[in-house]
């Protein structure tokens, strides 16, 4: 690889603003103050606590710098597997940024409030006909968040028809919050295993599902890459015996616009807006992932609902069988009004083109490297593709080795040992915002890596080289982190 993106440049330590403060700078003028002063009984209030005093110049290098010091997908190629981390159009941030949205008040009530109300009301029957579904809650904060809201309303509806169950069915290749989700809600997980192509069989699930347990929590595509294609026939296997099918929506970014979940048997599912919807993603949020569910399930749906009567919109808390409130307010509606403008500004067909380059960006990664990493499934994927270091162990070469040596090359590392049933995985997910170009160079950096592996190993078990940190001792940084930079 001749030109990589990656190089040593200019990388300045900094230390808390605390640390750079001198008496006396100041970084604002602060007009003359014509409040007459007031003394407070010494036992009302704690003892002050000493700002830092800087000037300007000192704030705005001090941000930049620790600006510098992050990696996100604004800056660079972020290939996370079984986390889409596309790039967010800055035009929804513009948007959700309007004073008309941003200064509308969660206690304004419903008359003052009808544009947010619309907004959200419209943006639930979006999400509702995108997945082939009846009803949608904007609740959930996050996907976890809409994960345990599913299996809440699972949960509900077996307590209403007067039996409740003890075991849900799980995967060997869902996302790890799955079994989380359902201990929550006092589930047994029963783990079932995929086949040697990497999905499940109907066979698999016949054998253990049974009056007993409550359904299945399915993640498809799944955390391979893989869709799952018997997922019809599992369904039925599981609505014969009582259960529902929970799907785990986190990777609709590869299916939209050619499979609608409703229609091939699931009853719930999450949907991850800081994912498939554009939103921003990651640093804890705030994200958003609403649940969607069938018209058997909707009575079940958190309250308050929106609802339109006479072109009037309200929320309703009339839902005697709902599974209660969920969030403060309705949920983070600064992140629906970004969902909202990227579903209305790529339109139907755009969505389905989003799907179709998610999936050919994937692809060409995988036929790419397929011969230069092992790749346990050989066969189409979806979204994102699973390799590992089979080939490399020959040199004592591990997958983490060569995560690390890629943040020499400028790009954020993927996925790494996840998911479990591939030892060693190295999980790819470009997402359909990345060029050609990018994905090339991301491709060449991975061959240079590999070729490294076999003529220097020494190399890449020091990597990274020219990053701010070098590579860190794994058990101490968990034992004994280093919060200060």
């Amino acid at each position: 690889m001749e030109n990589q993106i990656g190089t040593s440049g200019l990388i300045f330590n900094e230390p808390p603003l605390w640390e750079k403060s001198v008496p006396g700078r100041c970084g604002m003028s602060i007009p003359v103050n014509d409040v007459k002063r007031v003394k407070f009984d010494k036992g009302l209030i704690r003892d002050s606590v000493a700002l830092p005093e800087l000037s300007e110049l000192d704030v705005v290098r001090h941000y930049t710098r620790l600006s510098q010091w992050n990696f996100g997908v604004d800056s660079g190629m972020y290939p996370l597997g079984s986390c889409t981390m596309k790039y967010n159009p800055k035009t929804n941030d513009v948007q959700a940024s309007k004073q008309e949205i941003a200064n509308v008040h969660p206690l304004s009530g419903d008359d003052a409030s009808q544009g947010a109300l619309k907004l959200m009301y419209d943006l639930q029957i979006m999400l509702a006909e995108i997945t082939g579904m009846h009803s949608t809650t904007l609740q959930p904060a996050a996907g976890a968040h809409g994960e345990l809201a599913g299996m809440m309303i699972i949960h509900a509806f077996h307590e209403k028809n007067g039996r409740q169950r003890s075991k849900i069915i799980i995967p060997d290749t869902a996302h790890g919050t799955n079994p989380a989700s359902a201990t929550l809600c006092d589930y047994e997980s029963i783990k079932v295993s995929s086949n040697e192509q990497g999905v499940l069989t109907p066979e698999a699930v016949a054998e253990v599902m049974d009056e007993d347990t409550a359904g299945i929590m399915i993640t498809n595509p799944n955390t391979l890459g893989l869709f799952e294609e018997n997922i019809k026939k599992i369904a039925d296997i599981v609505h014969a015996k009582g259960g529902l099918v929970y799907g785990d929506g986190a990777n609709m970014n590869a299916v939209m616009g050619f499979v609608k979940p409703g229609e091939i048997g699931i009853d719930v599912m999450h949907l991850n807006l800081h994912k498939t919807f554009s939103t921003p993603h990651g640093g804890g949020g705030p994200g958003s992932g609403p649940v969607v569910v069938t018209k058997e399930l909707e009575p079940f749906l958190p309250f308050p609902v929106i609802t339109k009567q006479n072109n009037k919109y309200s929320l309703s808390e009339d839902r005697p069988d709902s599974i209660g409130r969920l969030h403060t307010f309705f949920g983070h509606f600064g992140v629906m009004v970004k969902a909202y403008a990227y579903i209305l500004s790529m339109g139907a067909e755009g969505l389905k083109n989003v799907s179709e380059y998610a999936v050919l960006n994937a692809n060409y990664i995988k036929e790419s490297l397929k011969g230069t990493l092992n790749l346990p499934y050989d066969r189409p994927c979806m979204h994102e593709c699973v390799f590992n270091d089979e080939k490399q162990a020959e040199f004592h070469i591990t997958t983490m080795d060569m995560a690390k040596r890629l943040l020499d090359f400028g790009f954020h590392p993927p996925t790494v040992y996840f998911p479990l049933v591939v030892e060693g995985a190295f999980m790819v997910e470009p997402t359909e915002t990345e060029s050609k170009q990018s994905i090339d160079e991301f491709i060449d950096a991975v061959k240079a890596i590999a070729k490294e592996a076999k003529e220097n190993p020494e190399l890449l078990h020091s990597a990274p080289i020219i990053t701010k940190v070098s590579r860190l001792d794994e058990v101490q940084a968990a034992r004994k982190p280093c919060l200060r930079g």
